[in-house]
């Protein structure tokens, strides 16, 4: 708090978004430009403005802010509910939640917002429509799966379900060429360093430049592991509580897919995964346990050879990841 004049909690939703300071100044305002005018004339200057991380809504409203020069937060909503289930709160409004994402920001560091490039934006939005794609293909291929499971599934539905995926397989592969152009232009060499790791596809090259801002947003790799959701969370407590260890699943669904996927080739033609994979499946353990913890190995080698900024090595990579 001492860092900065005054910090404002911001609620937005598609329509409106409240904003409450430390001070309980408070007010509700509409989610376009007459309201982002509105708000600038109200904030103090050296403050920081802190919002939830909803998808789509907050995204116009920290772009304006940040380019008109005040200091930016985004933050996981799931830190903040956690914040509010700890002070046992029982109000759930609009306004109450701005209060609490400003009490969150009072007492925890949260990290600044970058703004975006026109590049960068882009690139955002053809990967969410590219999640949106992936979630429709696998719906469509259960729905082909089931109709066959009731004998001889009729003709039109069958063709129908044809028809959908092969539209929406040329949609992925348009939106898919178009963010690969797109990520040559800002990230070449990012890009060409993450190709040169054995078993580490464009796709997951693609994705990780995009989902993690060229790695600016990551000080080490256990940060990165972290943000993708691919580490173990222990459930141990007293003498009656011995959970089964699981990754958190915390982070971005369609990138650990990815990397699950790149893991399969990375155990057979990358010497460090490789090394690591044989050693948990002599331990006994499954090999998908394995597969996981050499996509955590694919995560921390990416982080160290984009940070070093020399292609893949197996003895370099070996001693930094």
């Amino acid at each position: 708090m001492d860092k900065y004049n005054e910090i404002y909690g911001v609620d937005i939703s598609k329509d409106v978004f409240d904003v409450m300071n430390s001070k309980g100044k408070y007010v509700k305002l509409s989610n376009d430009e007459s309201g982002f005018k509105k708000l600038v004339k109200t904030i103090e200057k050296d403050s920081l403005i802190v919002m939830e991380a909803t998808g789509y809504y907050h995204y116009c409203l920290a772009q304006y802010l940040y380019h008109k020069g005040y200091l930016v937060s985004v933050v996981n909503p799931l830190s903040v509910k956690r914040f509010i289930q700890m002070k046992l709160s029982k109000i759930k409004t609009d306004k109450s939640d701005a209060k609490a994402i400003c009490e969150y920001a009072c007492v925890n560091e949260v990290p600044l917002y970058t703004g975006k490039n026109k590049n960068q934006a882009e690139c955002l939005q053809i990967l969410r429509m590219l999640e949106v794609y992936t979630k429709q293909s696998t719906a469509l291929k259960n729905k082909e799966h089931g109709e066959k499971t009731l004998g001889k599934p009729s003709k039109i539905v069958y063709h129908s379900l044809n028809r959908m995926l092969k539209s929406i397989k040329r949609e992925v592969q348009v939106l898919e060429k178009r963010l690969l152009e797109l990520v040559k232009e800002e990230q070449q060499d990012q890009l060409t360093l993450l190709k040169s790791i054995p078993g580490m596809g464009v796709k997951t090259a693609m994705m990780l430049i995009v989902m993690t801002d060229g790695f600016e947003r990551f000080e080490n790799s256990k940060q990165l592991c972290s943000y993708i959701g691919i580490t173990p969370t222990i459930r141990q407590s007293g003498s009656s509580v011995r959970g089964r260890s699981r990754i958190s699943k915390m982070g971005n669904r369609q990138l650990r897919s990815l990397l699950f996927l790149c893991s399969f080739s990375a155990y057979k033609y990358n010497k460090s995964c490789k090394d690591l994979f044989d050693r948990i499946v002599a331990k006994g353990k499954s090999k998908k346990l394995a597969l996981i913890a050499v996509s955590n190995k694919l995560l921390k080698q990416a982080f160290a050879i984009v940070k070093s900024g020399l292609p893949y090595d197996e003895n370099f990579v070996s001693k930094l990841s």
